[in-house]
């Protein structure tokens, strides 16, 4: 990616780098030491920027992560307020601020200028979740993309949008299978991503390919892009992206979840994931 000056859009981001050059606008999700986790931080960064660009003439917005991945999901570390506040929350206040989090991926879905998600290294669960609301999904080979996370915290928030890309049977197997890996390739061959690029000319690649798209004016974009997203919409997409969030917050308030999240809060991340592939999470009466 060539190196051009940030541009602060008068505003200041605390978790987002931007960039613009010849009417692309690169989006680059800066929490490298937590590998891009969507704190509610970054989510706000992400959205005020998205509101600002919506104003512009810019004709292309690349979304992608600093360092060693895309962006490793929400961030569920035994500190942050995934985990760490979940038991302050009643059920319906965490169904609305999971659904708040589908409408600000919605607004990357109906921004008026079409975005690319330039996925490398690891994109996991709502790392997927972003990248799959994004118009054009560029992947490199090596990448590692994983529907759900590799511990159970909770479910049913994600597959809905990996039901409409790569079918119902390949959505049921990333979502019943805690952690299970897919490379760039792979996710080209199922149709989640658009295509997967060797990691060498990855860079390269999101450049040229930004370029090209923005040769087209803005406005004939936008109304391209009205008319493809309003045929995938009369299929219920938006409908049924929504429906995870009663699904999740649900399965939030449940003992298995629970104990799960409690292992996350009381040994960490690391040793709670652990915990989990060596001996799975406790089945309890219902």
């Amino acid at each position: 990616m060539p190196h051009t000056k940030p541009v602060r859009l008068h505003e200041e981001y605390d978790n987002l780098i931007v960039h613009i050059e010849d009417h692309v606008a690169t989006l680059t999700l800066n929490r490298p030491h937590r590998l891009n986790a969507l704190s509610d931080g970054l989510l706000d960064d992400l959205s005020r920027a998205l509101d600002l660009l919506a104003k512009t003439r810019h004709r292309v917005v690349v979304i992608r992560g600093a360092g060693r991945a895309f962006c490793s999901g929400y961030d569920i570390a035994a500190d942050g307020s995934e985990i760490g506040y979940a038991a302050e929350r009643t059920p319906v206040e965490d169904r609305d601020r999971l659904a708040s989090n589908i409408e600000l991926f919605t607004r990357l879905w109906r921004h008026p200028q079409p975005v690319i998600a330039a996925v490398h290294g690891y994109c996991i669960g709502g790392g997927s979740q972003l990248a799959s609301f994004c118009d054009i999904t560029v992947v490199a080979e090596s990448a590692v993309i994983m529907s759900s996370p590799s511990l159970l915290i909770g479910g049913g928030y994600l597959s809905p949008m990996w039901v409409h890309l790569v079918g119902p049977k390949r959505a049921k197997l990333v979502s019943f299978d805690a952690g299970h890996r897919i490379s760039g390739e792979t996710a080209v061959e199922w149709g989640w991503a658009t295509h997967a690029v060797p990691e060498s000319e990855f860079d390269q690649h999101i450049d040229e390919l930004g370029r090209s798209i923005a040769r087209t004016p803005g406005n004939v974009l936008r109304m391209k892009k009205e008319a493809l997203n309003r045929v995938t919409e009369l299929q219920g997409l938006l409908t049924y992206a929504r429906m995870g969030a009663e699904t999740d917050a649900l399965l939030h308030q449940s003992q298995e979840v629970k104990e799960v999240q409690g292992w996350i809060r009381d040994m960490g991340l690391k040793a709670a994931i652990a915990r989990f592939n060596d001996e799975g999470a406790p089945d309890f009466e219902v």
